[in-house]
């Protein structure tokens, strides 16, 4: 409570509805990222008929682009003046660039290698409007909100307004598909590109950099002239000495220095993990509705992920009122979601009609909620951690590497697919239910495969992070001493 009262001394809170259009972000990074798990590699293996083989290339070599798009993208606009306008830009950009993945001329559309470029080259566009917005909103937070009750309450804003992103972008693309009719996912495509444009305009007063934080920045700015000056006279006058200062890190060394923080590279492997799993869970659906129980219609999905929203809502209070009784522990509660999540996610392998996949989806939803809950305040603690021990604040190149490895996770999904697929005889051709070899193999990547990547997630996590609440309670008081 102390040191709630002594944060909020030198600090002015941001109000509820900055919180919320903060949070638009939330829900845009769901709903873009549910909309295209769901639809582009089902599109592109089943609509267009490209080989999965070809598929899993052109996911593998967009996730290699996110390697240096990312981070590049992060340490390039944390030297610019503000985020926020990257942020809109880069929403506008994304949203058209969507569009683009799924208008497939004719000319295109009969060539295997005609189809596989127009995946790669769209797809990584897509990537690079994507990252330029997603990352300088994850690299906001930390800066923008600094209390640790503000957190928390922006963090709740933020998973409730995401859960709604998540069931938006699950339940609304559907709504405008036939499967077997490739012209109908160019018009969801469309509409998908129209959400995106709006949230453009309802996250500007989120991601606007205030007076505190232009403040700051100029004292940021000082100091580091300052240490350069030593630098350069400490090096008798060598022009070097601004390149190698500790306080003015090259792209290469602050890429390499970020995973040298056990921290953030706990918390780093946690989301691929986990990103990984939901992925795969996501792009399944599709597989689940027409070649598992054969609908033809794609609005068939939308019981399944209404009842995961439902299950994601309503374990917002649950899994506070679990945190209170833990001192509010965010690390350790990442943990125990991502373990619920894991034995949900298994049930579902004793699902065969929509109803029981509703049902298990509503349980699941339960821990995804829970995780979703405390990821924002979590991340934020782990960047608190690095900005104490590097003594100055470089969210850009953090949320790039973050970004990096929560896209890498599509990479992981396409190869399970492909050798799920390619293992069982799943046949893209066939329109309807599967063979039963088949259908086995569209259950494996549905929930035994993300059972064992949110396993795998949390014994990662709880070996290599040692965050504790009271290292989290110095970190935020040493900040305050730096005046970062």
């Amino acid at each position: 409570m102390m040191d709630n009262q002594m944060e909020s001394n030198s600090h002015a809170e941001a109000t509820g509805l900055t919180m919320a259009s903060y949070g638009m972000g939330k829900f845009l990074a769901e709903f873009l990222t549910g909309a295209y798990g769901l639809m582009v590699y089902y599109f592109f293996e089943t609509e267009m008929r490209l080989s999965g083989f070809y598929v899993s290339i052109a996911t593998v070599i967009y996730s290699l682009w996110n390697a240096v798009n990312d981070p590049m993208i992060g340490y390039t606009t944390s030297r610019r003046r503000t985020k926020g306008y990257w942020v809109v830009l880069g929403l506008i950009l994304c949203s058209l660039a969507y569009s683009a993945i799924f208008s497939v001329p004719s000319s295109v559309a009969g060539s295997q290698i005609g189809l596989l470029l127009w995946m790669v080259v769209f797809v990584c566009a897509y990537d690079f409007c994507y990252s330029l917005w997603e990352v300088n909103h994850q690299g906001i937070f930390p800066d923008k909100f600094r209390t640790t009750k503000e957190r928390e309450k922006c963090a709740i804003f933020c998973t409730v307004i995401g859960v709604f992103g998540i069931a938006l972008g699950a339940v609304l693309p559907p709504m405008f598909y036939s499967y077997g009719h490739p012209e109908t996912f160019r018009h969801s495509a469309v509409i998908v590109g129209a959400v995106g444009l709006a949230g453009a305009v309802l996250i500007i007063r989120g991601v606007k950099e205030t007076r505190e934080m232009k403040e700051s920045r100029k004292r940021r700015t000082m100091n580091l002239n300052s240490a350069i000056s030593r630098e350069e006279r400490n090096s008798d006058g060598n022009p070097s000495a601004e390149k190698t200062s500790p306080k003015n890190p090259g792209f290469a060394a602050s890429l390499k220095g970020s995973l040298k923080h056990r921290e953030f590279l706990a918390f780093v492997l946690l989301m691929f993990f986990y990103q990984s799993a939901c992925i795969c869970m996501t792009s399944s659906v599709n597989y689940v509705a027409h070649g598992y129980l054969g609908f033809e219609k794609g609005s068939a999905t939308t019981p399944i992920f209404a009842a995961m929203l439902v299950g994601a809502l309503l374990s917002v209070i649950i899994w506070k009122i679990v945190a209170a009784r833990i001192k509010n522990n965010n690390q350790k509660m990442l943990c125990i979601t991502g373990i619920f999540m894991a034995l949900s996610s298994l049930a579902m392998v004793f699902c065969e009609t929509q109803m029981q996949f509703a049902g298990g989806m509503f349980i699941w939803g339960l821990g995804f909620g829970g995780f979703w809950t405390f990821m924002v305040p979590g991340m934020a603690d782990v960047v608190d951690s690095v900005v104490v021990k590097e003594e100055i604040r470089n969210d850009g190149i953090l949320m790039g590497v973050r970004a990096f490895f929560c896209r890498l996770s599509y990479a992981s999904q396409a190869i399970v697919f492909w050798l799920c697929h390619k293992a069982t005889g799943y046949d893209n051709t066939v329109r309807g239910i599967q063979s039963g070899a088949a259908r086995f193999g569209i259950k494996l990547h549905f929930c035994i495969v993300p059972c064992a990547f949110f396993i795998l997630s949390v014994i990662v996590f709880k070996s290599l992070n040692t965050l504790t609440p009271e290292k989290v309670e110095y970190n935020k008081k040493r900040l305050r001493e730096l005046e970062l």
